[in-house]
């Protein structure tokens, strides 16, 4: 069986914790962050946890070698 290619993109945009959750950022993190208030600069900083299974399978397809 050959190996898998990760896709490289999926491997920067995503995380994998300990215990198998897959992380994701939230959107609109960068563009017209100037006029944004520090407070909601502040909660772009946290990272969600992907729910729907739909994606999870896509995603661990796209890096199956990554762990945590």
């Amino acid at each position: 069986m050959p190996k898998i290619k990760t896709h490289k993109v999926t491997q920067k945009r995503f995380k994998i914790t300990g215990t198998g959750k897959i992380l994701r950022t939230k959107i609109g993190k960068s563009h017209l962050r100037r006029t944004k208030p520090g407070r909601v600069k502040r909660l772009f900083d946290d990272y969600l946890e992907v729910t729907s299974a739909r994606a999870k399978k896509r995603i661990r397809k796209l890096i199956p070698y990554l762990k945590a």
